[in-house]
């Protein structure tokens, strides 16, 4: 996602007390980077390994060695330093900036801005708003809720009960974070979060048959979530008689989602099954493996510990059919 300087100015001017002060027909410029840059060196004129991409943040220490290079007359290394293609100053403190920074700023189309918090709550404040602004995104077609404080992801074909499901959970204490289009978001850290694409349909759900529904009204602010980190996809699909399905549990299985593999658990849909409710179980399920509790991995471990203790429990290899022999015969034979 692009972000240019004028963009940043609209959403942040207020919190962090910003002031374009300078180089206003630079505000096009694109900001493609989450990280910062203290430019120390390359105001001095030493630009090996500059980090020119970032936004530079000048401190009190910067600006006072900016004042007294213009005091001296020493504007070569400044004149230098803003022939990069920098996205834009930051001057935190308030700290006004001498006129030679004005004019080389407005020279080189270099947004200026000023900004009233002090250094290290600016980096901090920013870092995150960066982060979350140039983090990469997906869209996808699902719904989005959080089970028991895990984020799960209902996807399935159209029409197949992803909307009617996910109401349920909320009857049933749940929160709905997203329906129909889930804005997904890989931040920093391996954390993949969700939340809803259109910030015009947040709170509300499509049903078949009965229409829009404003979640947030019929079921109070508890059945909402702004947004959820997700940590588990469910996808749902008709039953296949001729499909092969888990049954025990002892193979995980993932989705990959913006590079990060996500668990995934395939439900078949049919009359009868109560979705929500194996919904819920899986949820807590989960719960229990990201704790490091696998209950088919202990019973599969506390089965071939028993069979290894105990080898008159093995079932014994299969033996065709002798004709003529009685059945205690064919098992007297297999003892054998």
């Amino acid at each position: 996602m692009n972000l240019t300087v004028e963009q940043f100015l609209k959403e942040k001017s207020d919190d962090f007390q910003l002031e374009l002060i300078a180089g206003s027909k630079g505000t096009d410029r694109i900001i493609s980077g989450t990280e910062l840059n203290r430019p120390g060196l390359a105001l001095g004129g030493f630009f090996d390994n500059f980090r020119w991409e970032r936004i530079q943040v000048v401190g009190r220490g910067e600006n006072a060695y900016i004042m007294e290079a213009a005091l001296k007359g020493n504007k070569d290394s400044l004149r230098s330093f803003f022939k990069f293609k920098m996205p834009c100053i930051l001057l935190t403190h308030k700290l006004r900036p001498s006129p030679e920074l004005i004019a080389l700023a407005n020279e080189f189309q270099v947004p200026l801005l000023l900004c009233g918090l002090e250094t290290a709550s600016l980096v901090a404040e920013l870092s995150i708003y960066l982060e979350e602004k140039l983090s990469p995104t997906l869209t996808m077609h699902s719904v989005l809720v959080d089970v028991y404080g895990i984020g799960l992801l209902i996807t399935g074909d159209s029409g197949i009960g992803k909307s009617e499901c996910a109401l349920e959970l909320i009857k049933r204490g749940h929160m709905m974070v997203a329906d129909d289009v889930v804005l997904l978001q890989h931040l920093p850290g391996g954390i993949l979060i969700g939340k809803p694409a259109n910030e015009m349909m947040q709170h509300h759900m499509e049903v078949r048959g009965l229409g829009i529904i404003d979640v947030k009204q019929l079921f109070g602010m508890s059945a909402v979530l702004n947004q959820s980190r997700i940590e588990l996809v469910i996808h749902l699909e008709m039953w296949d008689e001729n499909k092969e399905y888990d049954r025990i549990g002892l193979e995980d299985h993932n989705l990959e989602i913006l590079g990060m593999k996500v668990p995934r658990i395939v439900m078949p849909v049919r009359p009868g099954r109560n979705i929500a409710i194996l919904i819920e179980v899986s949820a807590l399920h989960q719960r229990l493996k990201a704790r490091g509790i696998n209950t088919a991995l202990e019973m599969q471990k506390n089965l071939l510990q028993t069979l290894t203790q105990n080898p008159a429990l093995q079932i014994p290899s299969s033996q065709p059919k002798q004709p003529g022999l009685s059945a205690h015969r064919r098992r007297h034979l297999r003892r054998k």
